[in-house]
């Protein structure tokens, strides 16, 4: 496919890179994507999730493309090619909202990857995102990936939220190296909640709250780049 540019309000072109439009096949149709393509000699590739579309999530949300920029942009090193996609019912992506079948789009992304790179796979959600990544790689057998799936990354892993609460129960038999990256004031996950799911997972698994952070990471952005740059390179990379 023709390389192409594209920038949202979100986005701010620091450095030319070559930014492919991709088409997923997806279980519920065709899903919209983006490839920020690495380096030649990139060891990993990245897929990051975006949050709950009913709350205005898509792949343009800020805390998914900060953390792009980390896997992707040179100055923090890694330069992975990094997929981004729109969700089932989002953006251009086919299909109706379900809640629970999203996991099969990261999936779908996954193989895609897989398909197209050969290369290991990082994986980071950011909210719902984390969530549907978890239920995907953690208890779902059907990808043809799951051998190539290296490290996972929980940005803003929701423990409640509507009156609901979710304790991610996958997690106790996840062996990959986790990462539960959140802010202390997260109103969707309180701190002590976090630590309980965290306690309760396997290993490899390291958590980090950030000070003073809400659930978007507002005015906190940086520090939760440096917070995922650090494991990556600590656990990953």
């Amino acid at each position: 496919m023709t390389a192409t540019f594209v920038l949202s309000e979100n986005e701010t072109p620091t450095r030319r890179t070559s930014l492919r439009a991709v088409d997923l096949p997806g279980s519920a149709g065709r899903l919209e994507a983006l490839l920020n393509e690495g380096a030649p000699a990139s060891r990993f590739a990245a897929l990051v999730c975006h949050p709950h579309p009913l709350g205005g999530g898509t792949m343009h949300n800020k805390v998914v493309y900060h953390s792009m920029k980390v896997l992707n942009a040179p100055k923090w090193g890694f330069q992975f090619p990094v997929l981004r996609f729109n969700f089932r019912a989002t953006g251009l992506s086919e299909g109706k909202h379900n809640g629970l079948a999203e996991s099969e789009d990261v999936l779908a992304a996954l193989d895609w990857l897989h398909a197209e790179l050969a290369l290991p796979i990082i994986v980071a959600g950011f909210s719902f995102g984390a969530a549907m990544s978890l239920v995907a790689c953690c208890t779902d057998a059907r990808s043809k990936t799951s051998a190539s799936i290296h490290g996972l990354a929980a940005l803003g892993l929701p423990t409640q939220a509507l009156d609901r609460r979710y304790q991610h129960p996958a997690l106790a038999a996840c062996t990959l190296p986790k990462l539960f990256l959140s802010g202390d004031r997260d109103q969707f996950a309180p701190a002590a909640d976090l630590r309980l799911i965290a306690d309760a997972a396997a290993g490899p698994k390291s958590l980090v709250l950030i000070p003073g952070a809400d659930h978007f990471f507002t005015g906190r952005l940086d520090a939760m780049q440096n917070a995922l740059a650090s494991w990556l390179k600590e656990h990953v990379a």
